[in-house]
């Protein structure tokens, strides 16, 4: 929203694989690590379209104080498909979609539309 073309963060392995999902569904732009002595930091080239950023929203659904599972069939659909959710599974971080191809449910971390 501020009109930032990259971001910089310390790099976690969720963190990572969170913007590999993004990356991959064309919501973000590279995504590099890099370190800085022994801090990892992670960058992330945000991504526009007619200068309208292509994520309009984002809403974190699990919490540190309040985790949100979710089995296989219960699996949320975000803005009737037009959206994604992201759930950490025992297969990785995956999207929705993916998760229901797959049979697996998880963790639901954010929800991106």
């Amino acid at each position: 929203m501020a009109g930032k073309r990259d971001v910089l963060m310390q790099a976690s392995r969720l963190k990572l694989a969170v913007a590999q999902v993004l990356n991959k569904e064309k919501y973000l732009g590279d995504v590099s690590i890099y370190s800085e002595g022994n801090k990892k930091y992670l960058k992330i080239q945000l991504k526009y379209e007619n200068n309208d950023p292509t994520i309009n929203g984002i809403k974190r659904v699990s919490r540190q104080g309040q985790r949100i599972y979710v089995g296989k069939g219960r699996i949320p659909k975000v803005r009737n498909g037009y959206g994604l959710a992201i759930i950490s599974t025992s297969k990785g971080v995956l999207t929705d979609n993916e998760a229901r191809k797959m049979g697996v449910g998880g963790e639901v971390i954010c929800e991106v539309w």
